[in-house]
């Protein structure tokens, strides 16, 4: 598995999912929606499936002596690698923010920077993966397609999350703020965050895999 997690980083990656990492800087930005950054993490995922297929490593991979569902398993590693590197550069900024932000009411056009927001990003970041990646393997190349079905659920979501935090007086005192009062509460929409990424994960990969094993290539 660590080889077909070697090979999908040499020669699968597209340079746009690294280049994107550094759009953690934008936690930096005072009024800003901060789900966006994590939209680009995604985007760079589709970019990789995309140059992935027009190289054809998907029947490359299979040609080598391993299983399909081994070949499925280290792309989705591959993501989830992608997506918690991401979250880990973007923790620093979120912290720098909110020490330099001059506005005191915080984010004016999101949810503030804070435990509760990366845990509903991984939330995000599951729903995309546990949608893109399965519909993906249908057919192992209609990839506009399987990122054409996860990236509306995948606005929805945003618009949803942002709605109910901001509109919600209980939700928007305790979870869009980096008042340290609030932290415990944060801290658990981050871990429960955390266990549906995980989850989401696993079902992505399951899913996937029973997928690809039907496709002829």
């Amino acid at each position: 598995m660590l080889k077909l997690l070697y090979k999908e980083f040499r020669l699968a990656s597209h340079p746009s999912s690294f280049i994107f990492l550094a759009l953690g800087a934008m936690l930096l930005i005072p009024a800003y929606p901060y789900f966006v950054v994590f939209f680009y993490t995604c985007l760079g995922i589709f970019f990789v499936f995309l140059a992935a297929r027009e190289n054809h490593d998907t029947v490359f991979t299979v040609s080598l002596p391993v299983r399909k569902r081994d070949v499925v398993k280290a792309r989705v590693f591959m993501v989830v690698i992608i997506e918690l590197a991401q979250l880990v550069i973007a923790v620093p900024f979120a912290l720098l923010g909110a020490a330099i932000n001059p506005n005191a009411e915080g984010n004016a056009v999101g949810i503030e920077a804070n435990p509760a927001f990366f845990g509903l990003t991984l939330v995000m970041l599951a729903l995309f993966n546990i949608i893109f990646i399965p519909t993906f393997y249908k057919t192992a190349y209609k990839v506009g397609k399987a990122f054409a079905a996860a990236v509306i659920p995948l606005g929805l979501y945003i618009i949803l999350a942002e709605g109910i935090v901001r509109f919600v007086p209980a939700l928007k005192t305790t979870l869009d703020t980096t008042d340290a009062a609030y932290l415990p509460v944060q801290l658990i929409v981050l871990a429960a965050g955390a266990v549906i990424f995980a989850a989401g994960n696993i079902a992505a990969f399951r899913l996937a895999a029973a997928r690809f094993d039907k496709v002829d290539l």
